[in-house]
């Protein structure tokens, strides 16, 4: 069962409303929209699969990762932690998984099949308290665990520190020489809250589309 909606979670309607707003008062985030119009409302499923995309994704780009969960879902059918349990490091490896995510996401399945990672009540939580529980999972960093809150909890305030695809594209929209920092980035970011999750999804749009992607 997927954690119930948070009285945060973003949908489509909500998103549009948050862009207005946004590119109102951010020139840099309205330049993107005028040049490339809104961005896709991406989103990922929550829960075992959703947390597994998340630590694929760490330092791969989206495609690669989004490859590697559809190989898995070949294999197992149904991406459960127990199916994912009945994998040896051979086949992961087929799969797409480094030697590292296997073992990050093993001990993940192995949280949530003992019951010491409930994922429906982690999505019942406020963002930091979904961000302590799942950091205290070995693997799962700050910014796992923030992709996990903005794509597949759809939280709008979400921010994922530490992303290079977000600190080039302000780099692009603000004529910077040099990539900023990402304390910098995350000072930015301080001027788009309640919607830092729009935010960051406008500035992917940018990054993406200037690339041909």
């Amino acid at each position: 069962m997927p954690p119930s909606v948070h009285h945060d979670s973003l949908t489509e309607e909500k998103c549009a409303r948050a862009i207005a707003e946004l590119t109102a008062r951010a020139p840099e985030l309205a330049t993107v929209v005028c040049r490339w119009g809104e961005p896709p409302f991406w989103t990922h499923d929550p829960g075992f699969a959703g947390l597994v995309l998340a630590i694929l994704s760490q330092q791969v780009s989206l495609e690669s990762a989004e490859a590697a969960l559809a190989k898995l879902e070949r294999r197992i059918e149904l991406i459960t932690p127990e199916r994912f349990l009945t994998l040896d490091d051979a086949s992961l490896r087929e799969i797409g998984f480094s030697r590292q995510k296997a073992d990050y996401v093993r001990g993940l399945a192995r949280a949530i099949v003992s019951g010491d990672l409930d994922l429906d009540r982690v999505g019942r939580m406020a963002d930091d308290e979904v961000r302590e529980a799942l950091m205290s999972v070995k693997g799962i960093g700050p910014w796992t665990a923030d992709t996990y809150l903005l794509f597949s909890l759809r939280r709008s305030d979400a921010w994922p520190s530490g992303d290079l695809a977000l600190a080039k594209a302000i780099q692009d929209l603000r004529g910077l020489e040099s990539v900023p920092s990402y304390p910098d980035l995350d000072r930015i970011a301080e001027g788009w809250r309640p919607w830092r999750a729009v935010a960051a999804r406008i500035l992917w749009h940018h990054y993406l589309r200037t690339r041909g992607r």
